[in-house]
């Protein structure tokens, strides 16, 4: 049995804990809230993370910290990045390895499709030169690091632009919305494969210091549209685009929309993640999309 430290409680966070809990490991489950999943034999500890010498203290004696905390949308340039120094911080004094979650923003709107994890980071926004700036504190730590990059979200308790915006009133058979080109094939990556990966990582023997992607399935957002209201029972959607004078309209009285346009790039056009890699060195495949959808919609 090994001790693993998991930096967030939030939906990816609590699935990998369970999984290593499942799994007879000793866990902590580290958030600014201390709370942990009841039943699990998780041990949930209650410490802000950007306290890289108190988290070390934590961690102690563990093989691998996860980095799965996320900051608030609206401030991840100035939040995220003491949250990455204190735990690659707490890694190296303990030790550990260091697993990271990240997503795909660092290629940028230039990069060719499909997306693979060798690809040069190349940021075309703000959030995505944070997130190549929290991969490059990972990599310049004097521990191994990898990084398991997810698309968009799906699952229990899953954030991203459809489940937050577009899914409510679709459930409530009302008109909703989505940017860009509604039929254009995007990746969509289930929280609980996100996990699975995170945790097949963390045992990968070839050399470290690289990424992986999350198996994902893909799906145009119109018909993940029609997949949610024919699963939920709903009419079938009434679904229209917001151009970029619709955003910068909503942005205008609402802090999240105005940090949407920056990122619409994803949506414009097909967004295919080549996650072959994982599945054939770490052997994590994609869940099915309905499993996703089930699962998404368990909490509402």
């Amino acid at each position: 049995m090994a001790l693993f430290v998991v930096v967030g409680a939030g939906p990816v966070g609590r699935a990998t804990a369970r999984l290593l809990a499942a799994e007879g490991h000793e866990v902590r489950l580290v958030s600014r809230g201390g709370a942990a999943p009841e039943g699990t034999g998780i041990d949930g500890v209650a410490l802000d993370a950007r306290n890289g010498q108190e988290l070390a203290r934590i961690s102690a004696g563990a093989e691998t910290i996860f980095m799965c905390a996320m900051a608030l949308y609206t401030r991840w340039p100035t939040d995220f990045p003491p949250i990455m120094d204190g735990v690659a911080t707490a890694a190296e004094i303990a030790g550990a390895r260091l697993v990271v979650l990240g997503n795909v923003y660092g290629y940028g709107k230039g990069a060719a499709s499909p997306l693979v994890p060798t690809a040069p980071l190349a940021p075309t926004s703000i959030k995505g030169q944070v997130r190549t700036a929290m991969w490059e504190r990972a990599l310049t730590s004097n521990v191994p690091a990898l990084e398991v990059r997810a698309s968009d979200y799906l699952g229990d308790g899953a954030g991203s632009l459809f489940t937050l915006m577009t899914l409510p009133p679709l459930l409530a058979g009302k008109p909703a919305f989505m940017p860009g080109d509604l039929d254009a094939l995007h990746a969509w990556s289930f929280t609980k494969d996100v996990a699975r990966t995170l945790v097949a990582a963390s045992r990968y023997s070839g050399n470290w210091g690289r990424a992986f992607h999350v198996p994902s399935q893909h799906a145009s957002v119109r018909d993940l549209a029609v997949r949610f209201t024919e699963f939920a029972g709903a009419p079938l959607p009434d679904l229209q685009a917001l151009t970029g004078d619709h955003l910068e309209v909503l942005g205008r009285d609402d802090e999240l929309m105005r940090e949407i346009p920056e990122m619409a790039y994803l949506f414009e056009r097909p967004c295919i993640v080549d996650a072959s890699d994982t599945e054939q060195l770490l052997g994590v495949y994609a869940s099915s999309l309905e499993a996703m959808v089930e699962d998404t919609l368990r909490s509402r």
